[in-house]
């Protein structure tokens, strides 16, 4: 292929950028194909095409127009793609949080755009341009995305390349380099075959012919899948009832004090054998049981007939007024131990800087009257004879408390949540997805419980097991092995993320023509 001229820095190179009438579109379809790629659809394999359209419309680019390509191509991707942002409260938090992220695709598109002209010009080599080249490109992309998944209020880590993943052949990657890892082995594997595809046979040095070129491609590929599965052991199994009671758990139902609970209990099994354990979703109780009697004497209800303890949410208090959403164990004894959210939801379950977006949307921030706090107890609870590790709701994108659990010696990972607020949309099928992509990264078996679906039981492979219908108030009784081993990202998918995000950083600033004046 011959070498494209464009306006970039180094215009005769094969990097060179594309003129805008070609950049533009191409940033809007790589948006939106990689919107595709997650849940509905999920059309795992069009990520790859997806990201090669927005390599190719940031490539060479000055940082202003970067920016604003990487911010059409971040818009097309995100509007879609959480759609269900707006499911009651309307386009404005919707547009806000897309709008906001797409912000994030610019910044990473200027550093990708520098890299093109940077890194290609400092390792002008063949190898280095399709080997070396990639790599950096890779590793900004997986800085974006850690960036964005930790900053503001801790982040938003929704809609990564690895993320999209989870019904592909990457897909076992996870449990060595964790989610950030399988973006940057996708986004190389890509951006390789993008440099195979455009350095020149007649440039200095280059001798790949397309034969080659298709072969390199090939083996690459294949070398990348030939990663056999991280061999995760389990040890016996606990006999788990998870419960979906499908109750009127939005925050816009109006439902009356002790209808979700009412719900739960009728569709909790009593008459199950063999039962270990019953969980239920978040918030599922509704109030402490430890203050409210008639709360109580349900679960106990419960507890007597099953024979088996349960693990159930609520919002609790504390004597100085501080709010938590709270997942506790009780027994035939009553309450025994409990873990307060480490991840309550920005703008969803607390609004920081109250003050200052009280007087841009009063009537929108005046819908929520109250603020949950961050917990600080382990996420790990002994239970039926085993440790359980526990996830409610948004925790389960946090890749910190995931490694936490296993650190605290979690043989399952028990993910509670409510997706009443989002029922019809594919948000209860997005957050299934990161939920099986944590259970892969953790060795972890892993029962994701609603209180209106999607409700499943994954294996540490990523396995569904046992499922329920969404929307329909019944529960599974589910033989779910326990976990034992140790994957790799449990040890180091922070460090490998980190230690990605700033080698790329540090590489793209290694290359920059600091000795001469250059408009970026």
């Amino acid at each position: 292929m011959p070498a494209r001229v464009g306006r970039g820095a180094d215009a005769d190179g094969p990097f060179a950028a594309l003129p805008l009438g070609t950049a533009l579109p191409l940033a809007v379809i790589g948006g939106l194909l990689f919107a595709l790629a997650f849940p509905s659809p999920g059309w795992w394999f069009l990520a790859s095409p997806a990201l090669a359209c927005m390599l190719l419309a940031a490539m060479g680019q000055r940082a202003r127009r970067a920016a604003w390509l990487g911010y059409v191509a971040g818009a097309a991707f995100w509007i879609p793609a959480i759609s269900w942002a707006g499911r009651y409260l309307g386009p404005v938090p919707w547009f806000a949080l897309a709008l906001l992220e797409a912000a994030f695709f610019a910044l990473g598109s200027v550093a990708i755009a520098l890299a093109y002209r940077w890194v290609a010009r400092a390792v002008p080599s063949t190898a280095g341009r399709v080997w070396g080249l990639p790599a950096v490109v890779a590793a900004l992309w997986t800085g974006r995305e850690w960036f964005s998944g930790s900053w503001p209020y801790g982040g938003f880590a929704w809609g990564r390349v690895g993320l999209s993943q989870s019904q592909g052949p990457f897909t076992h990657l996870a449990a060595y380099v964790g989610v950030l890892g399988v973006t940057f082995v996708v986004v190389y594997c890509v951006a390789v075959v993008v440099s195979l595809a455009l350095v020149s046979p007649r440039a200095p040095g280059a001798t790949l012919r397309l034969p080659v070129r298709v072969a390199t491609a090939g083996l690459l590929v294949a070398a990348v899948l030939a990663v056999p599965a991280w061999p995760t052991a389990t040890s016996g199994t606990v006999r788990i009832e998870s419960v979906q009671g499908n109750g009127p758990a939005g925050y816009f139902d109006r439902a009356a004090p002790g209808e979700v609970l009412a719900a739960q209990v009728a569709a909790t099994d009593v008459e199950a054998k063999g039962v270990d354990l019953v969980v239920w979703p978040e918030a599922s109780a509704e109030f402490d049981p430890r203050q409210q009697p008639v709360i109580a004497s349900s679960l106990d209800a419960v507890v007597d007939s099953v024979g088996a303890p349960l693990v159930a949410g609520a919002i609790t208090q504390t004597p100085s007024g501080v709010l938590h959403n709270t997942s506790f164990v009780w027994t035939a004894d009553g309450w025994q131990s409990s873990y307060d959210k480490k991840r309550p939801v920005p703008f969803g379950e607390y609004v920081p800087d109250r003050w200052f977006f009280s007087k841009l949307a009063p009537s929108l921030i005046g819908l929520l009257q109250r603020d949950y706090t961050p917990g600080t107890k382990p996420n790990v609870l002994p239970v039926a004879g085993i440790k359980a590790g526990i996830a409610i709701c948004f925790d389960i994108v946090d890749d910190r408390l995931s490694r936490d659990m296993v650190r605290g010696g979690a043989q399952v990972i028990l993910a509670q949540t409510n997706n009443a607020d989002f029922s019809g949309t594919d948000e209860n099928l997005q957050q299934l997805e990161i939920a099986r992509m944590r259970a892969i990264e953790t060795g972890r078996s892993l029962v994701n419980i609603s209180t209106v679906g999607a409700s499943q039981v994954i294996d540490p492979s990523g396995r569904t097991i046992d499922r329920v219908p969404e929307y329909t108030a019944t529960s599974m009784v589910t033989d779910v092995p326990l976990g034992t081993s140790t994957t790799p990202a449990s040890l180091a998918s922070g460090s490998i993320a980190l230690f990605l995000s700033l080698g790329g950083l540090l590489v793209l600033l290694a290359c920059a023509p600091w000795g001469r004046r250059t408009r970026s």
